[in-house]
């Protein structure tokens, strides 16, 4: 008998998991989605959107993964559902169009109907009568308390991610006992002189638990990775490149199942890696049927949360939220419907997130009990399938490489400027020392309070260098370290290319280009 999965979510704070009782051994599940361009689209899908390449900013993301096992006594599903507490700022009083500050979503006496929103989403969960909830960007300790008294009778389990200095922003609510968490914080988030820098101590980390469904055990993801907020000129691609690639080490079980804002577009290429290297598929472009924002945009131009402006070409919107699955021999998983919301919440002015709600309807179909079902993958689908895969983790590594040059000469000048300031510091404490120098340079004492003034500058600068130096060498070693990871599968990729057909092995685009795509984006920033 098949399971009946529907998956539904809502852009933003959290993530919900529901599962219904429907007649003859169904299961139903909702989770969060956007677009992927790699797949054909569905006959009742809107078509896919083109290349995009405009400055995005306060992207986010989350992700999580279900490993389903079939019950015939219990037929349920699990739905997710998104909710992001965006903010904004007024930008004088004559204007009334809110500009977004990526920098404060979800911070208490900071973010626009902060507690207001969080109310929200305390009455629609307990309505929803969800499974599991899984939440980003809850910094408050105030806010993780009061959600876990008004969602105690309903969602008695909860577990709030803890990382960094003020935290991962991660939590999940569930109806289920939670069996096991597990916190993996990214190696890369950030800079710390680069607004904005409280990400980088909020600790930008992956969150796992496992919860058991009638049976079922489920391994469920929750995620953040970093914004975009130039297109044309991101500074944060190698760290966010870094992010995707070890997210991807994460999210392969039997039946998988990511959600959330991936902080890139569908043909950006961390998300083409993260779903080739994984094998997902996304739901927009494998839907029989979608309902919601045109083009299934999930960022729109009319939301109150979002400044016009900072979608440039994108009149109308972007798709930058993601539901992505895949099966296995285990179980073949298909995407019936997908859909989106749209306008603000029902009795209220504004919306619960500046992103919009996403939901989809998913079909288990249980494989037979040898663990057979469907064609094996032809001698060419595995050859095509293995050389873009040999050409997305080449590229991968060049945009890792101009991070690692990039790096090299940031920790150059950190180095640079470092030692400018002892030099500047050991030469004022030599005329300290010596008086007549002092003297010999000028026919009256150097002044007292301008000689400690410049000596404190002198210190602070050296400080500040020695500071980012260690951070910048942590970062290269961080992206060295990558890059060996991604030469090592890249070269096993390879091989097995060599070994199906060796006429299609691909040259490696790295090398001297690699390293002048690295300078020319270097003397860009």
């Amino acid at each position: 008998m098949d399971d009946e999965v529907k998956v539904g979510s809502t852009r933003g704070r959290d993530d919900g998991v529901k599962v219904h009782h429907s007649g003859a051994h169904s299961t139903t599940v909702l989770a969060s989605s956007v677009v992927s361009p790699c797949r054909p689209e569905p006959t009742n899908a809107l078509p896919a959107p083109p290349l995009q390449t405009a400055t995005v900013k306060s992207l986010q993301w989350h992700s999580r993964r279900g490993h389903i096992h079939r019950d015939p006594h219990h037929c349920r599903g699990v739905l997710f559902r998104h909710f992001h507490l965006g903010t904004y700022t007024s930008p004088s009083p004559s204007q009334h169009q809110p500009i977004p500050s990526p920098w404060l979503p979800g911070i208490r006496y900071l973010s626009k109907h902060c507690v207001e929103r969080f109310v929200m989403i305390g009455e629609l969960l307990n309505r929803e009568d969800y499974d599991i909830v899984l939440l980003q960007e809850v910094w408050s300790e105030k806010d993780v308390l009061y959600l876990r008294k008004v969602l105690s009778s309903i969602y008695p389990h909860s577990h709030h991610f803890k990382s960094g200095v003020i935290g991962s922003g991660l939590a999940v609510f569930s109806k289920h006992r939670i069996h096991d968490a597990f916190l993996y914080r990214f190696s890369l988030n950030g800079y710390p002189y680069m607004a904005p820098a409280w990400r980088l101590v909020g600790g930008k980390a992956v969150g796992m638990v496992q919860v058991k469904i009638s049976g079922l055990m489920a391994h469920i993801y929750v995620t953040h990775l970093h914004a975009e907020y130039s297109r044309e000129k991101d500074g944060y691609l190698p760290h966010r490149m870094v992010q995707a690639w070890e997210l991807q080490h994460f999210i392969r079980a039997d039946l998988v199942i990511v959600g959330g804002d991936l902080n890139m577009h569908p043909q950006d290429l961390g998300c083409r890696l993260l779903r080739a290297y994984t094998g997902l598929r996304d739901c927009y472009t494998d839907t029989d049927h979608f309902d919601g924002c045109e083009n299934g945009f999930t960022l729109i131009a009319k939301n109150p949360f979002i400044n016009e402006k900072e979608l440039g070409p994108f009149e109308k919107g972007i798709r930058i939220d993601y539901i992505l699955f895949k099966g296995s021999n285990r179980v073949t998983v298909k995407c019936e419907s997908l859909s989106t919301t749209q306008g603000s919440y029902p009795g209220r002015a504004f919306p619960l997130s500046d992103h919009e709600a996403l939901s989809a309807q998913l079909l288990l179909v249980p494989s037979d009990p040898d663990g057979h079902q469907g064609e094996p993958e032809s001698q060419e689908e595995e050859t095509g399938r293995l050389a873009e895969l040999v050409d997305l983790v080449t590229e991968a590594r060049t945009e890792v490489k101009v991070g690692v040059h990039c790096a090299q000469r940031k920790r150059y000048s950190a180095a640079r400027t470092g030692a400018m300031g002892l030099a500047l510091l050991l030469l004022e404490l030599a005329m300290a020392a010596v008086p007549w120098l002092a003297q010999a340079a000028a026919q009256q004492p150097f002044p007292r309070a301008t000689f400690y003034l410049l000596g404190a500058l002198c210190f602070c600068l050296l400080l500040c260098s020695a500071v980012l130096w260690l951070f910048h060498s942590t970062e290269l070693k961080s992206l060295q370290g990558a890059d060996d990871h991604m030469r090592i599968a890249n070269a096993s990729l390879q091989e097995a290319l060599k070994g199906s057909t060796p006429p299609l092995l691909r040259p490696a685009h790295g090398g001297a280009a690699a390293n002048q795509h690295a300078d020319h984006a270097c003397k860009e920033e």
